[in-house]
């Protein structure tokens, strides 16, 4: 059985008592600190599970600063987007796979230990890379431990090398001059996953500039959440993100955050509503506000 969107830890158990081909990814993840995440990894994770790196696997290399700190790598090195957490391009990520041995026959199942912010990263990305066969571990670690899952410490055994192939993409990104031109045009509806005191500009802890893009509207990542960290049902992300939209086309959206990690929460959670899978702005306010001659608002 194939799993595109979420699985519970219950399906996960019966998927690995399947033998079913398949590849566990541990994306726990500390902005803080950013060593923070494998050590977690190895001191407690499900058996098999391949550590994935929001810096150094998810990520590209910054290169060069240009103009208004635009990255500037070119050739097969440049990344697909900007912000403080560039996409690599498409090539360099399936190389990253074919390395760990993920290959196309397989199901990838990726959790964390953060309401599926970092986890959510590489389901994005594994769609974007043409894979379907992807789903957030719903509840994440917690989830697992609680039904029961085995636990293991220490690094994994290495894969053999597989050969990745890249397929038309599932996802759809979003460039900075995309999002610039339609700035304020019936077809973009822009939604901001930061807290509300950093999207309204009254703090702002990692980016030079505080405040938002004008126009997009706020739904912090977090609000996709029950307390014991699944999803909320899909009847009921319905209604708050129909309500938050007021109207507003569901196609037309698209999701940014800081630095487009944790606005994946928000595209799982409107896929789960049955409302479509939405672009993503990967810059987002880390590469906006890196040009000061965009417009930015506050409040």
């Amino acid at each position: 059985m194939n799993h595109e969107l979420l699985i519970s830890a219950d399906q996960l158990l019966a998927l690995m008592a399947s033998k079913q081909a398949m590849m566990i990814f541990d994306c726990t993840f500390d902005l803080a600190q950013a060593h923070a995440g494998v050590q977690q990894y190895l001191a407690s994770h499900i058996p098999g599970a391949v550590y994935a790196n929001l810096d150094t696997n998810l990520s590209a290399k910054h290169g060069a600063p240009g103009a208004h700190g635009v990255i500037t790598a070119h050739g097969e090195d440049a990344p697909a987007s900007g912000g403080r957490h560039p996409l690599p391009n498409r090539e360099k990520f399936a190389e990253w796979l074919s390395n760990v041995g993920f290959a196309n026959n397989m199901q990838a199942v990726v959790y964390d230990r953060n309401g599926a912010n970092y986890c959510g990263r590489l389901w994005w990305m594994l769609k974007w890379a043409g894979h379907t066969n992807v789903a957030v571990l719903d509840g994440g670690l917690q989830a697992w431990a609680g039904a029961g899952g085995a636990l293991a410490s220490g690094r994994e055994a290495a894969h053999f090398q597989s050969s990745f192939a890249l397929a038309p993409e599932l996802a759809a990104l979003v460039a900075t001059k995309t999002v610039a031109d339609n700035l304020g045009r019936p077809i973009q509806t822009l939604i901001d996953a930061r807290g509300g005191p950093r999207f309204r500009g009254e703090v702002e802890p990692l980016d030079p500039v505080a405040g938002h893009i004008p126009g997009a509207l706020n739904r912090p990542f977090g609000q996709n959440m029950q307390p014991d960290g699944r999803f909320k049902p899909a009847a009921t992300l319905k209604e708050e993100f129909e309500a938050m939209l007021a109207g507003r086309d569901p196609t037309t959206v698209v999701h940014h955050c800081g630095s487009g990690v944790s606005a994946v929460p928000n595209i799982l959670a409107m896929q789960i509503a049955g409302l479509g899978m939405t672009g993503l702005y990967a810059g987002s306010w880390s590469d906006w506000c890196g040009d000061t001659s965009r417009p930015m608002a506050q409040g």
